[in-house]
């Protein structure tokens, strides 16, 4: 059986020998084109040195027809190698994420960090080396806030989670569909904008245009305008000042408003590349038969009343803004006072509104969730090892799983076994220095948060409740505010406490709390911290390296210690990042000092 990274190899090979088969044909197109070129004119000479006329004409007509459909061609050629290209480059990306080289990757999400979010700067899940880097797949602006909304709290309840991972499931076995999915979306120009100007846009009436006589007059002015045009300046039937008279009355007509319609006209030619890619990717969705009821429910919520497919009405909008984008043409001015096209574009746009701009966001809309769904997707396939976590429904608060790894570290990669349920409510982790503490914090967080995306986990079996992730692990001064690390650490803590109390589930992360305080404060303070939440409906782990914190299991039986270790091996410190029950014995500070270069005699220490 193949291995999702020998399918991408397979993939990525088939596509490079299109490319090559088509970039030969690209080459003989392009001397074919130069042929007929040279052969027309040499036939256009030739007939024209003989004073035949109609060989000359029939001649030019024969060459020009073949040199067009040449050009038409390699037109099509060159979009078919630029798809065939992407579609390689998709699997070499692939292959690249399951090598773990994903952090080269130019979307890293960065533009969602939010320093007072409760736990995304902490588990890195946007930004350089985050999970929104290795698992991101969208192309449109609303797909990766969606991707971006799923990895920033919980969206829906138990039963929404539960119809996400029969999506996500689903969409995993359709690799074909997903990358060429994915392709379109990536033949964009640039980084896709926020829709939100257009869907506004959509929403504004222009009553005059949607009335009956104006329709018929801006209808009927043209016809009469070419007509005198014709029989005056052409035919000489009529005097001169007549259809100049019509060609300065449709002009004066088109100062109308003139700067209200070129505001219009800018907002739509903003989206002119944007929409023709929601073209090729609805209709790609569209075409296809899903059978998950959350896809099949984005499917039906897009439907409009007439049964008309969107791909086909965004196309129809497409082309309405396409035609809007040529009024840069220098030739457009002309037409425009000849055939009133400013007005006949505005027509044409409330009517398509009239029919459609109820509907617009939904669609995007759905494009998104589409592309969230796929991304997540893309764990399940390149990990099917990985298990589909169970979300617990009971009254207890329960986070459990064995051998969970964190799913970013594909080369060192570690697992082990967690349960916080029962009577246990806070874990207590201690260790020596690099054993492994921050990091297991960090892979119970980042699990969590993929299991309430709808994404599989990276273990062999898990179930947690639904609860609200909170960490203090990275705390650092404002300087803006003029608030310093411990300061903004108390701050981080009182709102986690204080959701605790109103009897939320909280799922707490903290990393050697109280460490900008003496070591007194610290002990104290954590102390304190630890019992209280212990009370609370919430869960979570604690590391820390104060070891007389470990005292508390004794004292509170909802608390329990578990610990990293390290061993020595050929002079050198070494770990196996393997968690332990019990408090730690160890410690290798000093150590760490001798082999980073600082003399340290252990008697002089006092």
């Amino acid at each position: 059986m193949e291995t999702p990274i020998q399918k991408y190899a397979r993939r990525q090979r088939r596509y490079n020998k299109l490319l090559q088969k088509q970039e030969k044909s690209e080459g003989h197109i392009c001397h074919l084109r130069l042929a007929v070129f040279i052969t027309g004119i040499g036939v256009a000479i030739l007939t024209y040195m003989v004073q035949n006329f109609i060989l000359l004409t029939a001649g030019l007509v024969f060459f020009a027809a073949i040199f067009i459909y040449l050009v038409v061609r390699h037109e099509r050629l060159k979009n078919s190698m630029k798809y065939t290209t992407l579609l390689r480059d998709i699997n070499n990306s692939s292959i690249k994420r399951i090598k773990g080289e994903w952090n080269t990757f130019t979307d890293d999400g960065g533009d969602f960090q939010d320093s007072s979010h409760n736990y995304a700067g902490d588990l890195d899940i946007f930004g350089k080396n985050s999970l929104f880097q290795w698992i991101n797949t969208a192309n449109t602006y609303i797909g990766r806030r969606r991707l971006s909304e799923l990895l920033s709290g919980i969206t829906g309840n138990s039963d929404d989670i539960c119809a996400r991972q029969e999506a996500v499931d689903e969409l995993a076995t359709k690799l074909s569909w997903r990358q060429r999915f994915l392709a379109e979306g990536m033949l964009a120009k640039g980084r896709m904008h926020d829709p939100g100007d257009l869907i506004n846009w959509v929403r504004e009436r222009n009553e005059a245009f949607r009335n009956f006589w104006v329709i018929a007059m801006v209808r009927i002015f043209p016809v009469v305008t070419i007509i005198l045009v014709l029989t005056g300046f052409a035919l000489n039937k009529i005097p001169w000042y007549l259809p100049t008279a019509a060609l300065v009355l449709q002009f004066a007509l088109l100062s109308y408003k003139s700067k209200e319609r070129q505001r219009m006209f800018g907002i739509a030619e903003n989206y002119v590349d944007d929409l023709k890619v929601y073209y090729k990717m609805l209709k790609l969705f569209e075409k296809h038969n899903f059978k998950s009821t959350l896809i099949k429910k984005i499917k039906d919520g897009i439907k409009d009343k007439t049964g008309l497919e969107v791909y086909r009405q965004v196309d129809r909008l497409s082309a309405i803004i396409d035609a809007i984008s040529n009024r840069r043409n220098i030739f457009y001015i002309f037409f425009n006072i000849l055939m009133l096209w400013d007005f006949q574009h505005i027509i044409a746009l409330e009517r398509w509104k009239q029919k459609s701009k109820h509907i617009l966001k939904k669609w995007f809309e759905a494009l998104g969730q589409i592309e969230a769904l796929a991304s997540l997707a893309v764990i399940r396939f390149e990990n099917p090892d990985w298990v589909m976590p169970t979300i617990y429904a009971g009254n207890e608060t329960v986070f459990a799983a064995k051998e969970i790894g964190h799913p970013l570290l594909a080369v060192k990669r570690t697992h082990n076994d967690l349960a916080i349920a029962n009577q246990v409510k806070v874990l207590l982790i201690t260790g020596s220095n690099m054993s492994g503490k921050s990091t297991l914090l960090r892979t119970a967080g980042i699990n969590l948060v993929l299991a309430y995306a709808g994404a599989p986990v990276c273990a062999k079996w898990f179930r947690a409740s639904l609860m609200e992730i909170n960490t203090c692990m990275r705390v650092s001064d404002d300087l803006g505010e003029n608030i310093s690390s411990f300061y903004a650490e108390l701050l981080r803590i009182k709102k986690i406490v204080g959701e605790a109390k109103t009897g939320k589930r909280v799922f707490f992360l903290f990393d050697e709390i109280f460490k900008g305080t003496n070591s007194m404060d610290r002990h104290t303070g954590a102390k304190v911290l630890i019992n209280k939440l212990s009370l609370t409906n919430s869960i979570g782990l604690v590391s820390t390296h104060d070891l007389e914190l470990c005292d508390l299991e004794r004292e509170n039986d909802r608390i329990a210690n578990y610990h990293f270790r390290e061993y020595y091996q050929d002079g050198k410190i070494c770990f196996d990042y393997k968690l332990r029950p019990g408090p730690s014995t160890t410690r290798n500070a000093l150590y760490l000092m001798q082999l980073a270069g600082i003399d340290v005699d252990e008697d002089t220490v006092l």
